[in-house]
């Protein structure tokens, strides 16, 4: 048979499996893609091997089963994110089932030259079981990211710091139109409150793209500027803050509210310049009665659209306040999730003099590019896929370490 094999692939190097299919049931497995962005080095056979790891995968499993059975789509996203993890599961099962293929053959094998070609494809099957390994991990932090949503608000409120705070307010406000512009994502101005000495107060923008809320998200926090305002004349440098919020807009789940629970106001526009400004009743206040929460919007000259917007706003908000509620109760299942819970804590530090961006909440999070950075283009796109990179590889470690913590007895 030996002779046979070597007639059809006269090269020593051959597809072992491939060459036995005439004479063993062996199941062929799709070609593996060779990017990845955890680490490859991650394998770890007795940690694979482990009964809670395989528990685990019964588990997602079991869930992709029970999704499947729902004649109902409400939860499409998570139903993909199983599907994903599945498709995995069984290229990992169908690898395993030729690697004990080899195996056999192995050792039942009296010719040396057959064994030695067996060994070889064996080794290269278990490097091809490390990156199915390190899909895996992809695909299940992926599927633990958390939902997704196909709209958002993003708001940019000055915070310490008074004027300088407000111009670095319209700074970061001007950022993130431009990268939203630079990744081809809609948007939809909902209120910017401009000053006169050229800064914002407060600014929320609705976005809505393809990967938007999941790139983002991460940008919700305390931004903080360290620079010699243009005011400064001794050149001392000051620090001011910067608040930036993610707010969901699910379609999936609607905030019902109804006109007995609304006070609806109109005044005259405020602001710099814009010949609707002090005129026209064209600025609207809303305010939900049964909670408090209060929005305003005087972005268009029209009271109608303005209305409008303002009500988008609303819902979002008490969608926020719905969230947040839900996640205090259940902080472990959210502690992955950067800026959502804990908005208070400095998240990055913008220093002019040094020319430096700094990401506190990962390693290696310097860039000497501050201008580029604040153009919002290539330069951002790439610090910001680096931070969603290494919360990834964050979420990896923890899903091995709690791996680790119940080992194969």
């Amino acid at each position: 048979m030996l002779k046979n094999l070597r007639h059809l692939f006269p090269a020593r190097k051959f597809n072992f499996l491939a060459s036995l299919q005439q004479d063993y049931s062996i199941v062929q497995y799709p070609h593996l893609r060779r990017s990845h962005t955890v680490n490859k080095n991650s394998d770890d056979t007795e940690l694979w091997n482990s009964e809670s790891f395989g528990k685990y995968l019964e588990e997602i499993r079991k869930e992709f089963d029970e999704e499947c059975q729902k004649k109902d789509s409400s939860n499409a996203s998570r139903w993909r994110h199983l599907s994903q993890m599945c498709a995995v599961i069984e290229r990992r099962e169908t690898l395993l089932e030729n690697l004990e293929t080899l195996r056999k053959i192995a050792r039942d094998e009296k010719d040396e030259e057959f064994k030695e070609l067996a060994e070889e494809e064996e080794a290269e099957l278990k490097e091809t079981l490390r990156e199915i390994h390190s899909d895996l991990l992809e695909a299940i932090v992926a599927g633990n990211e958390g939902d997704d949503y196909k709209s958002f608000i993003l708001e940019v409120t000055a915070g310490v710091g008074g004027k300088e705070a407000m111009l670095f307010a319209r700074d970061l406000y001007t950022m993130y139109t431009n990268y939203c512009n630079f990744r081809g994502w809609f948007t939809e101005v909902l209120e910017e409150d401009h000053m006169e000495i050229g800064g914002i107060r407060h600014a929320s923008l609705c976005i809505t793209g393809q990967d938007a809320f999941q790139t983002l998200k991460r940008e919700g926090g305390v931004h903080r500027v360290q620079r010699i305002p243009v005011t400064e004349k001794s050149g001392r440098v000051h620090t001011s803050t910067v608040t930036v919020a993610i707010i969901p807009r699910p379609d999936d789940i609607s905030i019902v509210l109804n006109s007995s629970d609304l006070r609806i106001e109109t005044k005259r526009a405020t602001g710099a310049g814009g010949q609707h400004v002090n005129t026209t009743d064209s600025a609207v206040r809303i305010t939900h009665l049964p909670t408090g929460v209060s929005v305003e919007c005087q972005t268009d000259r029209s009271q109608i659209k303005n209305r409008e917007l303002a009500m988008k706003k609303l819902q979002a908000r008490l969608y926020e306040a719905e969230i947040e509620a839900q996640i205090a109760s259940t902080v472990s299942t959210r502690k992955s999730q950067v800026g959502t819970s804990m908005r208070n804590e400095k998240i990055r530090t913008y220093n002019f003099n040094q020319d430096r961006v700094t990401d506190h909440r990962i390693e290696d999070g310097t860039v000497h590019n501050l201008k580029g950075i604040l153009e919002g283009r290539e330069i951002l796109d790439d610090f910001i896929g680096n931070i969603r990179v290494k919360s990834k590889e964050k979420q990896v470690k923890e899903f091995l370490s709690s791996l680790r913590e119940n080992p194969k007895k």
